[in-house]
C-alpha cells in the first residue's frame, strides 16, 4: 500500500494545477498593467475625435454664405458633434462662439488637454468609470486638423462612458482568452518538461525508500542537459552507492556478528593460555625462561584485542560524566599507567600544568590520552609530549611523539574501526574510540602532522569544558 505522505497528490493539489492558476492570474496582472494606460488613452483619443469633429462643422459653418446656418441645420450639425456648443479660438486672437444650442444650466467638470499629463489622464479615465450619473463637461484643446486653433466643446459625460465600458470588456474578454490560452501552454510545457519527470524521480525515491536492494525502482539514465537531467543522474548515482554501502554494511554487520561469538570464546581460551604461562614463568629451564617472556607478550596483546573489539562492538553512545579536574595531574596519572611495560628509555613529558583544570568525563579522557599514547610507543616513539592551550574556541590539546610517522595510505581512514591502523596487527579500535568520546563532549581529533620523527595529534574541546581560575581557587 502507498505510503500516503508520498503518494501522487490530487489535480487540485498537484504543481501543474498551482502553476496554471499562477499564469493566469500574472497574465491578468500583466493585462490590468496594460489596461491602466490603454483606457487613458481610448479616453483621450475619444474627446480628441470630438474636438477634430467640432473643427470640421466650424469648417461648414465658414463655408456658409456670410456664416449663417438655419437653425436645424445648426441641430444637425451639434448633434453630429455630440455637444452642445462649438467655440473656436482663432490662433489666440479672439473667442468666437460658433454654435450653441439649449445649454445646460451648470458645468460639472473642465478639462485642458494641452496641460495633460500621463497620471492626470489616468485619473481621470478611472474617474470617469466610476462614475454613477451623467456629467457635463467643457473641454479645451487644439485641433488635428490645425494644431494652432483651440477648440472649447461642452458635452455631456455618458456616452464617453459607454464607449469607455465597452472597449474595458472587450479588453477583459481578450484578456481572458490571452490568459487560459498561455496558461494553457505554460501548463502542457511543464506537465512535459517539469511535472512528470518529477513524479518520476519521486516515484523512484519512494521505491527506494521502500526497498532499497531492490535495482527495479532506478530510474533510467536521462539524456536531458538540464537540471532535471543532472538531478535524474544524480540520483540514479545516489541510489547506485547507497546501494553498494549497504551491501557493505550488512556484511560488516554479519561479521562483526560471526567477529564478537569468536573473540568471546577466543579470550576464555587465551585467559586459560595466559594462566599455563604464568606458570612457565617459574621454570628453571633456560630456553623456557627465554622464551616465556615473549609468549606472555603475545598472550597480552591477544587478550587485549579481543578485549577491545568486545568492547567497541558493545558501546553505544557514550554517557558523559562530567567533573572538575587537573588536567595536569590526569597526565601524570597517564604517563604512570603508560611506563609499566615500556623500557626505561621510553619518556612521558608533560607540560601541562596542575593549575590546567577541566570539566568532562575523567575516565573516557583518561582513555584517550592513554590510547594515543599507547599508539605512539607501539608505532616506535621514544618521547611522547603532551602539552595544552585555551582559546577564544575552547581548548586545545596536543600530543606529539617522535615515532616512524604514519603511512599516507592509512590516513585516510585513521579515525575508522577495523580500518584505521598504522601499524602492523592494529586494528585501529583506539583512535576510533578516542574521536567517538571526544565527540560525546563536543569536541574532536584530527591528525596535525606526520612525518619521520614528528607526529602529532590535536586534540579540541569546547569552550564549556573550560573552568575559570575563579573555580579553580575554589575547588582547591
Amino acid at each position: 500500500m502507498a505510503d500516503p505522505h508520498t503518494s501522487l497528490p490530487k489535480l487540485r493539489h498537484s504543481l501543474s494545477a498551482k502553476l496554471l492558476v499562477f499564469t493566469v492570474l500574472f497574465v491578468m496582472v500583466a493585462e490590468v498593467l496594460i489596461f491602466t494606460p490603454s483606457i487613458a488613452r481610448f479616453r483621450l483619443d475619444y474627446l480628441e475625435e470630438e474636438i477634430g469633429a467640432a473643427h470640421i462643422a466650424a469648417l461648414a459653418l465658414e463655408a456658409a454664405p456670410s456664416h449663417m446656418l438655419s437653425p436645424q441645420l445648426e441641430i444637425e450639425l451639434l448633434q453630429y458633434v455630440d455637444a452642445y456648443s462649438v467655440a473656436l479660438d482663432m490662433h489666440g486672437n479672439q473667442r468666437m462662439l460658433v454654435m450653441n444650442r439649449d445649454m445646460p444650466p451648470v458645468i460639472d467638470k473642465s478639462y485642458d488637454l494641452r496641460k495633460a499629463t500621463l497620471f492626470s489622464l489616468i485619473a481621470n479615465a478611472f474617474s470617469t468609470l466610476a462614475q454613477a450619473q451623467n456629467r457635463v463637461l467643457r473641454v479645451v484643446g487644439p485641433s488635428p486638423k490645425n494644431p494652432g486653433i483651440t477648440v472649447d466643446i461642452v458635452l455631456d459625460e455618458g456616452p464617453m462612458r459607454r464607449a469607455m465600458y465597452d472597449f474595458a470588456w472587450r479588453i477583459l474578454s481578450l484578456s481572458i482568452v490571452i490568459s487560459l490560452i498561455t496558461a494553457g501552454l505554460v501548463y502542457l510545457s511543464l506537465q512535459w518538461l517539469l511535472v512528470q519527470p518529477m513524479r518520476r524521480i519521486t516515484e523512484a525515491m519512494h521505491q527506494f525508500r521502500t526497498a532499497p536492494e531492490d535495482e527495479s525502482g532506478s530510474p533510467m539514465p536521462s539524456q536531458r542537459r538540464d537540471e532535471i537531467g543532472i538531478a535524474q543522474r544524480e540520483l540514479q548515482r545516489m541510489q547506485s552507492d547507497l546501494r553498494v554501502a549497504l551491501h557493505e554494511k550488512t556484511r560488516l554487520a554479519e561479521l562483526g556478528t560471526a567477529v564478537t561469538k569468536i573473540t568471546h570464546d577466543l579470550r576464555n581460551i587465551l585467559s586459560t593460555a595466559q594462566l599455563v604461562s604464568d606458570r612457565l614463568a617459574d621454570s628453571k629451564d633456560p630456553t623456557v625462561k627465554r622464551v616465556t617472556p615473549t609468549l606472555l607478550a603475545s598472550l597480552d596483546r591477544a587478550i587485549s584485542l579481543c578485549v577491545n573489539t568486545l568492547s567497541f562492538a558493545r558501546e553505544e553512545k557514550p554517557v558523559v560524566a562530567m567533573t572538575r579536574f587537573s588536567l595536569g595531574l590526569l597526565v601524570d596519572d597517564v604517563g604512570a599507567a603508560l611506563r609499566l611495560p615500556l623500557p626505561e628509555t621510553s619518556r612521558w613529558i608533560n607540560e601541562v600544568p596542575r593549575e590546567f583544570w577541566l570539566r568532562a568525563d575523567r575516565d573516557q579522557m583518561f582513555r584517550v590520552l592513554l590510547n594515543l599514547g599507547r599508539n605512539a610507543y607501539e608505532a616506535g616513539a621514544t618521547k611522547v609530549t603532551v602539552s595544552a592551550r585555551r582559546g577564544e574556541d575552547g581548548i586545545a590539546l596536543e600530543i606529539a611523539d617522535n615515532g616512524q610517522g604514519i603511512a599516507p595510505a592509512a590516513r585516510d581512514k585513521l579515525f575508522h574501526a577495523f580500518a584505521g591502523t598504522g601499524k602492523p596487527g592494529g586494528t585501529g579500535l583506539g583512535l576510533a574510540i578516542s574521536r567517538e568520546l571526544l565527540r560525546a563532549h563536543g569536541g574532536d581529533i584530527r591528525l596535525a602532522e606526520s612525518r619521520p620523527g614528528s607526529t602529532r595529534f590535536l586534540l579540541t574541546l569546547p569552550e564549556r569544558c573550560a573552568v575559570a581560575d575563579a573555580d579553580v581557587r575554589h575547588a582547591v
